[in-house]
């Protein structure tokens, strides 16, 4: 039996960011609505099935990478694919390896759930979450 499929989805879209509520407030202003489970720290945006996040810059290469301090080590920029169950993470990181990607961070215990990252062959940047809170349709977009 071959393993369940790395839908086709991405659920958020995460910016780095130097100042968290500036970029909210500016969001804000363009008419988007800040979802109620946003904090100072992690802002997020309905897209309709998907979601923009925002977060400092510091704390997104902190996170992806393990450099804390360091945020021109981040492109600033990740793309997060947000797991069915925390044992999805680790698996499909591996199978992200084995079409050619490169970890960067593997599956970890976060104080929110389960999480890893891993580049592209041109070196984007991709994270696989899996936190509890995150509600999903039928078709797996999510809902924020």
């Amino acid at each position: 039996m071959s393993e369940p499929a790395f839908r086709p989805r991405v659920h958020i879209i995460l910016l780095g960011v130097a100042d968290v509520a500036r970029s909210a407030a500016f969001y804000e202003a363009l008419g988007w609505q800040r979802a109620p489970t946003s904090h100072a720290g992690f802002v997020k945006f309905d897209l309709g099935g998907m979601a923009l996040a925002l977060i400092s810059k510091a704390d997104l290469a902190k996170d992806a990478l393990g450099l804390p301090g360091d945020p021109g080590a981040s492109s600033g920029l990740a793309l997060i694919y947000c797991a069915e169950h925390p044992d999805d993470v680790a698996r499909l990181l591996a199978q992200a390896e084995r079409a050619g990607g490169t970890i960067v961070k593997p599956a970890t215990k976060t104080q929110w759930g389960t999480a890893g990252y891993f580049r592209d062959p041109d070196g984007h940047l991709f994270e696989i979450d899996h936190e509890e809170v995150w509600a999903f349709d039928r078709e797996h977009h999510l809902v924020v």
